[in-house]
């Protein structure tokens, strides 16, 4: 039978009103949220539902906002048809992480949501601390990147921090050699798109935010996972929840290798892949890794109504 990893969206994939038409129709969607606001003390649900836009951009909201749509939408999801027996695998681009390691029941509803707004509030309070910013070079692959980063350095920390698909590399650092960046990728035959984010996310510069998520982490029960979850840093599954901790420690200052975790997926023999989260960032990614394997958005309730996932679950 066909075999299917769930995957899951990172930070910029929200949008104001994003799980509402899931929520209307299906109530285990709308406790969901109802359950997130216990967890976080504030009202997720109307920021998620109605915004303002400036409030989801807020790391600290942003995180659990998209965490808390991408269960919301599992949910809904599992009203048409057994998730858990489809899946054979799971991974999550960056905070998608927290989410694939959730499905995989690894982490609580209650620990999942807990742990990605301090994640927020900790990456949030580096990015003020040390500013920076973050590129996507069009057309680049790592070496490139690395090739871009050493010439306009000059000393200060940039890197390449997320190795999305073939030829989207983004690089992130400080203000100055991002702007360096952006001036000299012409140089090496890129286009450079600087991107609205609040900081040098998976750079040397989140190193603080790293250091204190440890010891969150540190004091977090992590289960071992029901399907294997493909670790961001590696490209490889993890192997336990030591391992687990380590690497998402890790997570916040090394590159997020997507392309990686996905070819390896690949290689594992999956061909039909479930994004499910707003908006549809990685189906977009899927297609620029391999045309051959499945995408299928889960982003809306028109999206779930139009899929007939049992039809081909994965029994292997």
């Amino acid at each position: 039978m066909e075999r299917t990893a769930f995957i899951f969206p990172g930070q910029g994939a929200q949008l104001v009103g994003m799980g509402a038409d899931v929520a209307a129709k299906c109530q285990r969607a709308d406790d969901v949220y109802r359950r997130a606001n216990d967890v976080l003390g504030f009202d997720l649900r109307a920021a998620c539902f109605e915004g303002p836009a400036e409030a989801l951009e807020a790391t600290d909201v942003q995180q659990p906002a998209i965490l808390v749509t991408s269960i919301a939408l599992l949910e809904a999801l599992a009203e048409n048809c057994d998730v858990a027996q489809l899946a054979s695998a799971t991974a999550g681009l960056s905070l998608g992480e927290y989410t694939a390691l959730y499905f995989a029941k690894s982490l609580t509803f209650e620990d999942a949501v807990t742990l990605v707004r301090r994640r927020g509030a900790l990456m949030q309070e580096a990015a003020d601390a040390f500013p920076g910013g973050m590129v996507s070079l069009i057309g680049a692959d790592e070496e490139k990147a690395q090739a871009l980063c050493a010439q306009v350095s000059q000393g200060e920390a940039i890197v390449p921090a997320n190795l999305n698909c073939p030829g989207q590399v983004v690089v992130s650092g400080t203000s100055d050699a991002c702007l360096r960046a952006a001036e000299q990728a012409e140089e090496f035959g890129l286009r450079a798109v600087p991107l609205k984010v609040a900081g040098a996310f998976h750079s040397p510069l989140m190193q603080p935010a790293a250091d204190r998520l440890g010891e969150v982490l540190a004091d977090t029960k992590i289960n071992a996972p029901r399907i294997p979850v493909m670790s961001n840093v590696t490209g490889k599954p993890h192997a336990g929840p030591d391992e687990i901790r380590e690497l998402l420690q890790k997570q916040v200052t090394h590159a997020v290798r997507w392309q990686s975790c996905v070819e390896q997926l690949l290689a594992d023999g999956v061909s039909r892949f479930v994004e499910v989260g707003p908006n549809r960032v990685l189906t977009g990614m899927m297609r620029k890794i391999d045309r051959k394997a499945t995408a299928i958005s889960i982003s809306t309730q028109e999206s779930i109504e139009k899929q007939e996932l049992a039809a081909t679950a994965d029994t292997a």
